[in-house]
């Protein structure tokens, strides 16, 4: 079996975690783009929140360049491959430059999935979320921020596949088993 990656990309609120666990419930090893940021973080001692996260990804790309976590998860990825892990999944794909590091690192392996949602769902499902809920108003200004700081509009644009999640979960699931079985991951 030839080595396959799935990046889950998507606006908050549309769905991407609950699509990271459908896919690790198959036992699928995820690399934690977020993680990467939390462990510089704490290494930095740097208190961690979803407003400093937000702060501290932006400060470490411009520190250590646009496409430092995507490098990062590369390795990871790559270690796991030479331990003979033939599935990977990557939780976290933000940036067009983290997109287009992955592409090139990872050529005919790597297929992205974007989760998408109308934003008005997507508004309403933050702001009843249990953890870090947001108000309509937080909502759209990360979306604007997640937008133009680190353009993740761009890798949701060039995705491979696409779930429009604005039904029931089981529809959802319905959707990423379909692809999934389609790429024979």
């Amino acid at each position: 079996m030839q080595t396959k990656i799935i990046a889950v990309v998507g606006m908050s609120g549309s769905g991407k975690s609950e699509a990271i666990q459908f896919i690790k419930e198959r036992g699928v090893p995820d690399i934690y783009f977020g993680g990467m940021i939390y462990r510089e973080m704490d290494r930095r001692n740097v208190e961690k929140s979803p407003e400093n996260q937000q702060i501290y990804r932006r400060q470490l790309r411009d520190e250590m360049g646009d496409d430092f976590i995507a490098e990062l998860a590369s390795e990871e990825a790559d270690n796991l491959i030479a331990a003979g892990q033939k599935r990977i999944l990557f939780d976290g794909l933000y940036s067009w430059s983290e997109f287009r590091y992955l592409k090139h690192h990872f050529p005919g392996v790597l297929t992205v999935v974007a989760i998408v949602a109308p934003r008005a769902l997507r508004y309403t499902r933050l702001t009843h979320r249990p953890e870090r809920p947001f108000t309509k108003e937080q909502a759209e200004a990360r979306d604007i921020s997640e937008i133009e700081q680190i353009e993740k509009g761009g890798p949701i644009a060039m995705a491979d596949y696409y779930v429009q999640n604005d039904s029931t979960l089981e529809n959802l699931h319905q959707q990423l088993q379909k692809i999934l079985t389609e790429l024979e991951f």
